[in-house]
């Protein structure tokens, strides 16, 4: 049975050999299907790994209280429906001394700019260093680790220490061969003592997570003095059954400080870590959508011109089929030749769609700097739809060639 199978595998590659250019042209609509398929999806699974990990860093059961919701309500013109104020200072100062929820810890952070210049000794980096304001709950709140060091403590915080947290990527240039921890630095003239390193967390979207510098709140108040600064707040639950009540208990805490009445809605937003995935992964579900759409018609039109090169094959092998029932060929041999035949050609389809699918992905999570994943089901269901595709192809063609009248096959020019 073995050596028949492979017996049948050789006719067909002798076959795909004497009508190679048409052969060709089959495997390549088999293979735009395909390709367009794994291509896809893998670019949204890179997408997706990406965001995902870029949000779920916000830390396990955390919510936010920010200037607006993740997605903002706008009007038929395209502007904002409404403007919320700014989370002012004030507003997280009195929420951190009214929220008392138990077993939670409220972290409070803002960017004092994207554009810093940090010097050590006779070097400096370019100006796109960012520096972040932050207590000493940020960290934890945020799901950053420590890889060197030691985390702000509240002394650091109430005692407005000259003291600073620093990213992966400051070893590989100002600090070459050197331990950064208890080296000062300077910021805007001010000097800074290096007390941890954090853990490497690459980029999104060009947002690079690894060339940043954390300094004490106040003492970033004093540097950064632009008006309206956006201040964001993170609560994180160390009980997640308490995340619903420790979240209530915020909004309340947090309407009572903008002096909202009953009937008035939220100015503010409040996101979930948990919410924000959720939705990333509702976003994708129709790209995904899409790409088999794409891969479904293009295969549609790959398998019907696979139908018509198996029934040129039949007809330009008249006289073969003919020859092999006279010497005795049953019609189940001759029937399954020609479904082995068309399995092969679709199968090749379905390797270089998958290959060109693949390289797509990894091009597409290369150039954007994202996460790639070999998608193992797209190309599991690519190796599957393709051989369905090619039985159903194949299943008239085989019958019409099991069918034929070995006298009149003989006779056939």
């Amino acid at each position: 049975m073995f050596s028949l199978f492979w017996e049948n595998v050789r006719i067909a590659l002798d076959s795909i050999r004497s009508q190679l250019l048409r052969t060709i042209l089959t495997i390549v609509i088999i293979g735009i299907g395909i390709w367009a398929l794994v291509g896809i999806l893998s670019a949204v699974k890179a997408l997706e790994t990406t965001i995902s990990g870029n949000f779920a860093s916000m830390g396990a059961n955390t919510f936010n209280i920010q200037q607006y919701e993740f997605t903002v309500q706008t009007n038929r013109s395209g502007e904002r429906e409404k403007i919320n104020p700014i989370i002012s200072y004030n507003n997280v100062r009195e929420f951190v001394d009214k929220y008392e929820f138990p077993s939670t810890k409220t972290s409070l952070s803002f960017q004092g700019t994207a554009a810093a210049e940090v010097r050590y000794g006779s070097e400096k980096t370019d100006p796109e260093v960012q520096v972040y304001g932050v207590n000493e709950n940020y960290l934890d709140n945020t799901g950053t680790d420590i890889d060197q060091g030691r985390n702000f403590t509240i002394f650091d915080i109430e005692n407005n220490n000259k003291v600073c947290l620093i990213g992966a990527d400051f070893v590989k240039n100002l600090f070459q061969n050197e331990d950064p921890i208890n080296k000062t630095i300077s910021i805007r003239g001010i000097k800074f003592k290096i007390i941890g390193l954090l853990e490497s967390k690459g980029s999104t979207f060009g947002n690079n997570q690894d060339l940043k510098v954390l300094i004490p709140v106040q003492v970033a108040r004093g540097i950064y003095t632009q008006p309206n600064i956006n201040y964001n707040i993170s609560v994180k639950v160390d009980d997640k059954q308490m995340m619903e009540a420790a979240q209530d208990e915020a909004i309340i805490t947090f309407r009572n400080i903008r002096k909202l009445n009953p009937v008035e809605a939220n100015n503010f937003g409040i996101e979930r870590s948990d919410d924000l995935i959720n939705r990333i992964a509702s976003i994708t579900q129709y790209l995904e959508i899409a790409a088999w759409i794409i891969s479904i018609i293009t295969i549609l039109g790959s398998s019907i011109a696979l139908m018509n090169i198996m029934l040129v094959s039949v007809s330009e092998r008249t006289r073969e089929i003919g020859v092999r029932k006279a010497l005795g060929a049953k019609r189940s041999t001759i029937s399954t030749q020609f479904f082995i035949e068309t399995i092969v050609i679709g199968q090749f389809g379905s390797v270089l769609g998958i290959i060109l699918g693949v390289l797509t992905g990894f091009g597409f999570a290369k150039f954007f700097k994202f996460d790639f994943t070999l998608p193992w089901s797209a190309i599991i269901w690519a190796t599957i739809i393709t051989f369905i595709v090619a039985v159903i192809a194949g299943s008239y063609p085989a019958s019409k060639a099991a069918g034929l009248d070995p006298i009149e096959s003989l006779r056939y020019e």
